[in-house]
């Protein structure tokens, strides 16, 4: 176990290859000054830190060893200084080292518990955000998920995109609140949509089929500090052959167009109820039309993303940011976007983010996929 989890240090770590050095790094300083100052200062008494800290980085044996070589190193400085108290301090060496050895062979254990729960997780989000496809017809599509913690793998914040008989339908949202409930609302509303998006004929049959779904969740599956569940939702939709794309938005965040080297804003000219919130403001549904031509791209995103503060508690920009940027391909403009936004929150996200870029490229088929 030890030897696979030792082995299974994130790609990113070239500053934790350095930082497990540590201990031997300071087992070599404390040996030097030993050697090197005056009996009095009695430096090697810091020796039983080495495999200390050791413990917080190292498997087992490792860690036992360093103590070894730390229990070696203070018996070579006796030969040298006759009253530094080598018996106390070798005492104190060995009872740290097996302590330390306890405390790693724990550590190795609950990372072993974590990495597999991590599995499970990843397990899930493929399930829930499974990849999306590259290109339905002639529509790119890239997809950008991020979570606010960086040991999280799943969130309320959800998308979807199917090529169906109808022409190709997206949807992107977000569930109220965090952690399973939302985990489990979200997983019930991507489930309908994956069978209402075939199934139904217009957007508004789609997404009263989300709203039932939502509903029924919210009571089935009760949140004690909660009252019930609600999400926001944006569906799109572009028939295979025309140039426009047809939204209808529920409570969720405009989506951005670029068209003709213009960004606009696509606000809803009639508001919609977010799901599970239709009894209580009526059943309305309004679906806009909008051109979208070859060329053009679309980006739908969370709240996560428009929300994003800097230090002065200033939200990303998204609609001057999407001006400056070059009408590139939908996967570079969405890595931008991940840069930028952690470059604005200064590396730390408080709230779930998801994005999907959309570009129209030259129609090659009329034909929806088989």
């Amino acid at each position: 176990m030890s030897a696979r989890l030792w082995r299974r240090r994130p790609a990113y770590s070239g500053r934790w290859e350095a930082a497990r050095l540590s201990p031997v790094v300071l087992t070599v300083l404390i040996a030097g000054l030993a050697f090197a100052t005056p009996r009095e200062i009695a430096v090697s008494r810091l020796l039983p830190a080495a495999p200390a800290l050791a413990a917080a980085m190292w498997p087992v044996l490792p860690t036992m060893l360093l103590g070894a070589f730390c229990l070696l190193t203070m018996i070579v400085l006796s030969f040298f200084y006759t009253d530094l108290g080598t018996q106390y301090t070798s005492a104190a060496i060995v009872a740290v080292t097996l302590a330390a050895a306890y405390a790693s062979h724990v550590r190795h254990q609950r990372e072993e518990i974590l990495f597999q729960v991590r599995l499970v997780a990843d397990a899930a989000q493929k399930v829930l955000l499974r990849p999306l496809p590259r290109r339905i017809d002639d529509i790119e599509i890239e997809s950008l998920y991020l979570a606010a913690q960086e040991q999280a793998r799943i969130g309320g914040d959800f998308y979807e995109a199917i090529g169906t008989p109808h022409g190709v339908r997206l949807l992107i949202g977000d569930v109220r609140g965090k952690g399973l409930s939302a985990v489990g609302a979200a997983s019930a509303v991507i489930g309908c949509f994956r069978e209402a998006a075939y199934d139904e004929p217009d957007l508004q049959g789609v997404i009263q089929r989300l709203e039932t779904t939502v509903t029924r969740h919210s009571t089935a599956f009760p949140v004690p500090d909660q009252p019930e569940h609600f999400a926001t939702a944006l569906l799109a939709e572009i028939p295979y052959g025309g140039g426009h794309v047809r939204l209808l938005n529920c409570g969720h965040p405009p989506p951005l167009i670029a068209h003709c080297g213009k960004v606009r804003v696509l606000e809803p000219a009639v508001a919609s109820p977010p799901l599970n919130l239709a009894a209580l403001i009526g059943h309305r549904y309004w679906v806009d039309m909008v051109a979208f031509a070859p060329g053009d791209q679309l980006l739908l995103y969370t709240d996560g993303v428009s929300e994003t503060r800097d230090h002065a508690g200033q939200f990303f920009p998204l609609s001057d940011w999407m001006r400056r940027q070059a009408l590139e391909q939908p996967r570079e403009l969405l890595d931008q976007l991940h840069r930028d936004l952690l470059q604005h929150s200064g590396g730390r996200l408080d709230d779930d983010i998801a994005a999907l870029a959309l570009r129209c490229s030259t129609r090659r088929t009329g034909e929806p996929p088989p």
